[in-house]
């Protein structure tokens, strides 16, 4: 190859480069939704995790002494079941997986199992650092611990078998929160944000976002009235989204990201 080709081929090259990155950094529009249901419920829980499998939910409520993991038919209803951590372990985000239910703590690094019929315990697993969120994509656990990287986890032995680090969208992504699994594509709260963005699992890419900011729940008077929550509802091709301290659960429906009309 004569140097004059090569030129051209390595101008080209970085041309090719660039148009990647620019499209790479390019803001993402926000994903319109509609509102299929709205729904009453107590407004004293501080959500971490919230899971729906057409039936039953589970929910957990963090902060310590007030920690506590319970089960419901009917969220605005007083639970079926209720299991009361321990004063000095903070429940954060849960997720389900083969009739066995995850619990991740805040700062203690313990993830406690429980069988989802009964919420019999069934062993503790531990971990470094801190956890946030939690869901499955059907094989494995993936966590979140309040950076910009998740971790894919063995459900066995809690080990990390894979990190993914979230980016895209022209911003830098931290502070990733509760989590959930759906149509292909993992779910994010951001703490101390109104946004849900939508990962791809395999790249790490972010493929849109909500804007809950329309949603105007009532509840406290309180800086940690956020936004986290979020449970699948296959049945009726949506997605249930809450927060902490609100006293509604509203069943939305995004226009696009693998959700038909």
């Amino acid at each position: 190859m004569n140097r004059l080709l090569l030129n051209n081929w390595i101008r080209l090259l970085l041309v090719a480069l660039l148009a990647h990155s620019a499209a790479a950094e390019t803001p993402l529009q926000t994903t319109p939704f509609s509102i299929l249901e709205e729904r009453q419920r107590n407004g004293n829980h501080f959500t971490q995790g919230l899971f729906y499998d057409g039936q039953r939910w589970w929910e957990s409520s963090g902060l310590y002494r007030r920690s506590w993991l319970a089960e419901y038919t009917d969220p605005g209803a007083n639970p079926v079941r209720r299991k009361w951590l321990a004063r000095n372990r903070f429940a954060e985000g849960l997720t389900v997986l083969d009739n066995k239910l995850y619990l991740l703590t805040y700062k203690a690094g313990e993830v406690h199992v429980y069988q989802a019929d009964n919420l019999q315990h069934l062993k503790v697993m531990h971990y470094r650092g801190e956890g946030w969120g939690l869901t499955s994509n059907g094989e494995q656990l993936i966590m979140s611990n309040g950076s910009g990287e998740l971790v894919f986890r063995n459900p066995e032995t809690f080990e990390a078998v894979r990190y993914l680090k979230v980016q895209g969208g022209g911003e830098t992504w931290s502070n990733l929160n509760e989590l959930e699994f759906a149509e292909g594509l993992i779910w994010a709260n951001i703490w101390q944000d109104k946004r849900v963005i939508a990962i791809d699992p395999e790249t790490g890419q972010v493929r849109g976002l909500i804007d809950l900011s329309a949603l105007n729940p009532s509840g406290r008077d309180h800086p940690d009235t956020v936004a986290n929550g979020i449970a699948w509802d296959r049945a009726r091709n949506g997605l249930w989204v809450t927060g902490k301290y609100w006293q509604q659960l509203y069943l939305i429906r995004p226009e696009g990201l693998g959700f038909a009309p």
